[in-house]
């Protein structure tokens, strides 16, 4: 879901299941947080970008091989793939040939449903709230 305007790109996505993500990822203190857009690949939280209606989920493996190479070129620079611990809090799609080259990456949320992954986002947003 985004909003139906420009916006910056931390903004423009409303669904509950980024804005938890967005809350989870802010908790971590990481040294950066970028977004995986289908459209303009790698995005910083600021950059101000168009609504679209794009997704990898119905694209061809080889168009999504060919957006992670366009990634992983933006990622040069601003990712160290061997050292930096890298979160993917994306779908399998948008992480599936990115987290292989990241030597230190995690997903905690592969394998669940949204559903599974807004209740585990939530206990673990708010067990950091209270700790």
């Amino acid at each position: 879901m985004k909003l139906p305007k420009e916006a910056k790109a931390q903004d423009l996505y409303i669904s509950p299941l980024f804005k938890m993500n967005l809350d989870y990822a802010r908790m971590q203190h990481p040294d950066a947080i970028y977004i995986l857009s289908a459209k303009y690949g790698l995005l910083d939280l600021e950059k101000i970008i168009e609504p679209y209606e794009q997704t990898l989920n119905t694209m061809k493996i080889r168009e999504v091989k060919d957006w992670a190479l366009d990634v992983i070129d933006q990622m040069q620079g601003k990712i160290n793939f061997q050292n930096d611990e890298i979160i993917f809090l994306a779908g399998e799609r948008y992480r599936k040939f990115l987290m292989p080259l990241c030597r230190n990456a995690t997903a905690p949320l592969k394998g669940l449903g949204i559903g599974r992954q807004l209740q585990w986002l939530k206990k673990n947003i708010t067990t950091n709230i209270t700790t």
